[in-house]
């Protein structure tokens, strides 16, 4: 079987179990498998595989036709351009969210020496492109599971930042009196009963915690208006990821609490997904 004869064969495969971008997954699993980068298979369509090489492969695409995530399979995932190792402890890393950590950098990059805290850390993406764009930035990072804080640690080391990592639940894990310049987080946010709506790449294998936010998602948000301003140094930030349709209701939420929404950026579909807003003190 020739590169591109696998590559066809698995595309069909993928396509029947209904996985999205069925060539791109197919490619992106051969690539990983042959060890070299996706584009350049297409200087090698006619090179034949050895039946070692054709198992393997064929196996991943198994896995991915169970519609494991292929970030998963492959171990990781590019994040504003830092290689981010992902597993069942923490939440795959969205394009979307490089919206928020740029957003965060473009910030932090006006100030001499800012703090920053990533609430709900997961794979550490977020913190790590932070401390990364911002060598002069002092970061923090907290979640509650154990699990994704070492997944985490493991990603800061991979990309050579400093990060400092803290177990808890929220501002539970926040040393007394510590403020910050921006304070940032991707949070849960999906209701509760949508959950097992979502696509089996999420629902099955991203942890439920880093998705549930609640009866109807907004369990987080209400939260950290009414929490979160003790952590805050004055001018200081809060950017938010959200879900879908959910901005006004989080502009309200926030609103009630005295909080100054300066901004609702737009992902790349154009839909609604960060919140910066600020809290003046009087």
């Amino acid at each position: 079987m020739t590169v591109l004869e696998a590559i066809q064969k698995s595309a069909e495969f993928l396509a029947k179990r209904g996985v999205d971008s069925p060539r791109l997954q197919a490619e992106l699993l051969l690539a990983h498998r042959l060890g070299m980068p996706r584009m350049k298979l297409y200087l090698n369509f006619e090179r034949a595989l050895s039946n070692e090489e054709t198992d393997s492969y064929r196996e991943l695409v198994k896995r991915r036709g169970q519609r494991e995530p292929v970030q998963h399979i492959i171990g990781s995932t590019s994040f504003c351009g830092f290689e981010i190792t992902v597993n069942r402890h923490a939440l795959v890393p969205r394009p979307e969210t490089e919206i928020l950590a740029e957003s965060g950098w473009s910030f932090l990059s006006r100030l001499p020496s800012p703090d920053a805290l990533d609430v709900g850390t997961g794979t550490g993406c977020i913190a790590i492109a932070l401390a990364a764009k911002c060598p002069n930035a002092k970061i923090f990072a907290t979640d509650i599971s154990p699990d994704a804080l070492a997944l985490a640690a493991n990603n800061a080391k991979r990309n050579n930042v400093q990060v400092e990592f803290l177990q808890g639940n929220s501002f539970a894990a926040v040393p007394e009196g510590a403020r910050f310049d921006l304070i940032i987080s991707n949070p849960p946010y999906i209701p509760a009963a949508e959950i097992g709506t979502l696509q089996p790449e999420v629902r099955d294998f991203d942890p439920r915690p880093a998705l549930d936010g609640g009866a109807d998602g907004l369990d987080f948000y209400r939260m950290f208006a009414e929490r979160v301003k003790p952590f805050l140094k004055p001018d200081g930030k809060i950017m938010l990821e959200f879900g879908d349709g959910q901005a006004p209701a989080i502009r309200e939420i926030f609103e009630n609490e005295k909080w100054i929404v300066e901004a609702v950026k737009d992902d790349y579909s154009q839909r609604e997904r960060i919140l910066i807003a600020t809290w003046k003190v009087f």
